[in-house]
């Protein structure tokens, strides 16, 4: 499949890149990653206003910008670059493809404007092991309305999140609830975690309150949004990669030892070629993934996003380490930020599965 980026696109790359680099510099994102919240909403809002980015795949009728997978992984792949400390995964990618999938119009009209002017963050709380069908909350209908219980792992920005939107189980199937995010009943803990760079908390449901987002069961669809957000999730992560790759070749082109660079030695030389070639072959996973995403049939874009997940989490996971080696001892260190990358790559490795999952799913996918 042939990779056609517009001028349009590479104007949106640069845009996101100039914002970013001003405003998520490293020493902002060390600063942020300590906070109880983990972001900035003075800049939160100016990715809503200046560029449009939660509302960039909701439809124009809603409020956003009308835009797809593609425009969302290339701005995906920039956020990867510089670690960005923002809900954006959580509202402006899993959130908003969720309603999208399987939320009613009256739900779209309530939430997706709210999203996409940057007023509202909102979280989805998965069952465990995402897209598996068993959930661990439960909703049950007394006297008209709709009640919660159980708990929730693991939650992208449950701690701060305006609204929560719980896949749990009914009698008809999986069912999408809206909650909001002070509602009676509604416990939320912000979990210690390997990469400080992404918030993630456990939410418990004691008999709360809940409105129905979709009717009936909502399980493919809930598929469908679960396909688009890994297949952004790799954009992100090849941002990452690609980032880990420059900083290690910048470095050992600097770097000297024994009067030469250390890229002149064959055993870094060959390291930062083979870094290279993995970023490649995850930049076509990612790329590959999103234009499936794109194109609209549900079957070849789950496939290109199992594919780009399993991949990508492994170039990412394999640039940051070997980035840490390039660098030596430094790497090694609180002060450098090859451990940041390091650490928000593993985390990103098991987010929604790890590899060995999507590699079981895509089996699945083709009939294996």
């Amino acid at each position: 499949m042939d990779f056609e980026f517009t001028p349009e696109h590479e104007e949106l790359r640069q845009t996101v890149r100039r914002f970013l680099e001003r405003e998520s510099p490293e020493a902002r994102v060390r600063a942020l990653m300590e906070t109880a919240a983990g972001y900035d909403e003075r800049v939160w809002k100016r990715m809503a206003e200046e560029l449009g980015l939660p509302g960039l795949v909701i439809p124009e009728r809603h409020g956003g910008a009308g835009l797809g997978p593609v425009e969302l992984a290339i701005a995906m792949e920039e956020m990867g670059r510089v670690l960005l400390c923002a809900p954006y995964l959580s509202t402006g990618v899993l959130s908003v493809y969720a309603l999208l999938q399987v939320a009613s119009e009256e739900e779209r009209g309530r939430l997706l404007p709210e999203i996409a002017s940057g007023a509202l963050i909102a979280a989805v709380a998965l069952p465990p092991q995402a897209g598996s069908g068993d959930g661990a909350c439960r909703a049950t209908r007394e006297a008209g309305a709709w009640r919660l219980d159980g708990s929730a792992g693991f939650v992208i920005d449950g701690h701060v999140a305006d609204v929560v939107l719980v896949v749990a189980r009914t009698a008809e199937g999986l069912g999408l609830f809206r909650v909001e995010g002070g509602a009676a009943g509604l416990r939320r803990t912000a979990l210690p975690t390997l990469d400080l760079t992404r918030k993630l908390s456990r939410l418990e449901f004691s008999a709360v309150s809940a409105a129905a987002v979709s009717a009936g069961d909502a399980s493919a669809g809930l598929e469908r949004a679960l396909a688009l957000t890994i297949a952004a999730l790799g954009a992100e992560q090849l941002g990452g990669a690609q980032r880990c790759l420059e900083a290690a070749t910048e470095y050992a082109k600097t770097r000297l030892q024994f009067g030469r660079p250390i890229g002149s030695y064959q055993a870094i030389k060959h390291k930062c070629a083979d870094l290279l070639v993995e970023v490649e072959f995850a930049r076509s996973a990612a790329y590959h993934a999103a234009f499936r995403a794109r194109a609209g049939n549900d079957a070849e874009a789950a496939e290109a996003a199992h594919m780009a997940k399993a991949y990508c989490s492994e170039a990412y996971f394999h640039a940051a380490a070997e980035s840490i080696q390039i660098h030596g001892g430094m790497g090694f260190t609180w002060e450098h930020p090859a451990h940041l990358y390091f650490k928000r790559a593993k985390a990103s490795a098991v987010l929604f599965g790890d590899p060995i999952h999507h590699r079981r799913e895509l089996a699945r996918q083709i009939g294996i």
